[in-house]
C-alpha cells in the first residue's frame, strides 16, 4: 500500500478562489510531470512553477495552475510530494485529481497522508493526532493545545517515563541474568519500590493536569437545574444568545434535556437544561427529571437556579443537596423583584453578568495547562491509566515480597502502555479507526 502513489483534494469541497490537489508517492512527480506543459522532473525541491494543465489525450489546456515540488525524504509523508493549486472551482478542481487518477495515482483514503507520516517516522502517533485537532478546533484554547500536540510536547513528556521504566527493567533483568557478577547493584524490592513510587506520583500529575485540559478541550458539562418555572431556560437562552428553550409561565414546559453549547474567552461550556425537578403525577414529566438527575450525576458544573422572587423551600433544598458533592454555582433568578445575598441575575433580561464572572472565577486557573504538555484524548488518557495500573501491580508485588522476574512483567505491560501512546506499538485496527475521522486529502 505504501508503494502506490495517492492523491487527494486537500481543500474543502466548495467553490472558492483556489484548491489544491496532493499527490505522495515515487511516481507523484512523473505523473503530474505528464500533465503540465512543463518539465517538473529537472525542478528543485521546495519551489513552485507557473504553467498549465493538459488533457493528454485531447491535448487541451485543463487550467493555470502553480505547481509546488517537494523531493522525498524531506517532506510531510517523507515521499515525493507534487501539491497542483488550480482555480477553485468544484469541477475543474475534479477534473484535474480525475487526470492524477487516470495517469496512474490512486485515490487516498482519509488521513493517508498523514498516516504515511507516521508510518514513515515524520511523526508519532500523538502527533498525527494533533495534525487533526487543530483542523478541528473551534476555540483559542483548542488551537494552542493542538499546536503544543503537532510539536511533539506529548512525546517530551513521556521519554522520561519511558527510560526510567527502561532502566528499572534492564536492572533487573541483569540481576536475573547476572547474579554472579559482585560489581552488578543487587536490586531488591525495597530498592525498587521508591523508584516506583516516584514515576506513580509523576503518573498521576500528567493525568490530573490532562482531566483539566480535556474539559477544555471538550467543554466543560454543565447542567442547569432548579425547580419547574424559575427561570431554567431563559438562562440557557440568555446564555446561548437564542431562543433554544420554550419559555412558558406553565410548570413543567421543559419535559426533555435541551442542549447546546458556548464559548466564554476561552471556556466552552456544554449547556444542558434539564427537566423542573418537582414531585408529579405525570408520567412524561416523571421521565424528564429522571433524566434531569442523570445529567446532574454526570455534570462537571451544576447551576442551581432559584426563584429570586421567593423564599427558598423544602424542594429547593432537595435540588441543594443534590448538588453539594458537585462543583456547583446558585444563582437567584429574578433578582429584579427582590434582593439576596449572592450572585442574581435576571435571565429574562438578559442580565447575567455575575454567573459568568463566577465560573470564570472557578475555571480560569484550569486554563493555565494549556502552556504546558498535556495528554489531549480519550486513548492516550486510556493508555496512560494502564500504565499506571501495571505500575500499581508491580508495587504490590513488590510488597507481597514477589520475585523480580514477576514484578518485571508488569513494569513491562506499563512501558508497552506508554509506547503505545506514541504508536511506537501498535495494531492496525487502531490505526484504521484513527486515521478514518481525519479529512480526505489530509
Amino acid at each position: 500500500m505504501l508503494q502506490d502513489t495517492i492523491a487527494a483534494i486537500s481543500t474543502a469541497a466548495v467553490d472558492g478562489a483556489i484548491s489544491i490537489i496532493r499527490m505522495s508517492g515515487n511516481d507523484a512527480i512523473d505523473i503530474a510531470d505528464r500533465l503540465t506543459s512543463i518539465d517538473l522532473t529537472k525542478k528543485a525541491s521546495h519551489t513552485i512553477s507557473y504553467g498549465f494543465i493538459i488533457d493528454p489525450i485531447t491535448k487541451e489546456e485543463v487550467d493555470e495552475v502553480l505547481i509546488s515540488v517537494f523531493h522525498a525524504p524531506k517532506t510531510f509523508t517523507c515521499e515525493d510530494i507534487v501539491e497542483i493549486n488550480c482555480h477553485g472551482g468544484r469541477f475543474i478542481t475534479k477534473k484535474i485529481l480525475q487526470l492524477c487518477l487516470a495517469q496512474g495515482a490512486r485515490l487516498a483514503e482519509a488521513g493517508e497522508f498523514t498516516r504515511r507520516a507516521f508510518l514513515h517516522g515524520r511523526i508519532d502517533l500523538t502527533q498525527a493526532e494533533a495534525i487533526n485537532d487543530m483542523i478541528m478546533a473551534d476555540t483559542n484554547v483548542n488551537a494552542r493545545l493542538a499546536m503544543h500536540g503537532i510539536k511533539g510536547s506529548v512525546k517530551a513528556l513521556l521519554d522520561p517515563l519511558i527510560s526510567t521504566m527502561l532502566d528499572m527493567i534492564a536492572n533487573i533483568e541483569v540481576n536475573i541474568d547476572y547474579p554472579e557478577y559482585d560489581d552488578v547493584e543487587q536490586l531488591t524490592n525495597e530498592k525498587l519500590l521508591p523508584k516506583a513510587q516516584v514515576w506513580l506520583k509523576k503518573i498521576d500529575e500528567i493525568l490530573d493536569k490532562a482531566n483539566s485540559g480535556q474539559m477544555l478541550k471538550e467543554g466543560i458539562k454543565t447542567a442547569i437545574i432548579g425547580k419547574p418555572n424559575v427561570g431554567k431556560s431563559s438562562l440557557l437562552n440568555a446564555l446561548l444568545e437564542e431562543d433554544k428553550a420554550i419559555v412558558t409561565d406553565i410548570a413543567g414546559t421543559t419535559r426533555d434535556i435541551v442542549e447546546g453549547r458556548i464559548h466564554l474567552s476561552g471556556l466552552t461550556l456544554h449547556l444542558i437544561d434539564t427537566a423542573g425537578i418537582r414531585e408529579t403525577e405525570d408520567v412524561v414529566e416523571q421521565i424528564g427529571i429522571q433524566r434531569s438527575i442523570k445529567a446532574i450525576e454526570e455534570a462537571q458544573l451544576v447551576i442551581v437556579v432559584l426563584d429570586g422572587s421567593r423564599e427558598i423551600d423544602a424542594e429547593d433544598e432537595k435540588l441543594l443537596a443534590l448538588a453539594k458533592d458537585k462543583t456547583h454555582i446558585v444563582v437567584y433568578n429574578k433578582s429584579d423583584l427582590k434582593q439576596h445575598e449572592g450572585i442574581c441575575i435576571s435571565a429574562a433580561k438578559g442580565e447575567i453578568q455575575p454567573l459568568l464572572d463566577k465560573i470564570h472565577e472557578l475555571y480560569d486557573h484550569h486554563q493555565l495547562v494549556v502552556e504546558e504538555p498535556l495528554l489531549t484524548n480519550e486513548r492516550q488518557i486510556s493508555q496512560m491509566l494502564k500504565a499506571k495500573q501495571s505500575m500499581l501491580q508491580a508495587i504490590q508485588a513488590m510488597n507481597m515480597q514477589m520475585t523480580l522476574d514477576l514484578v518485571a512483567i508488569d513494569i513491562q505491560d506499563a512501558y508497552t502502555a506508554l509506547k503505545e501512546i506514541l504508536g511506537e506499538v501498535h495494531h492496525e485496527d487502531l490505526l484504521d479507526t484513527l486515521f478514518s475521522n481525519f479529512c480526505l486529502g489530509k
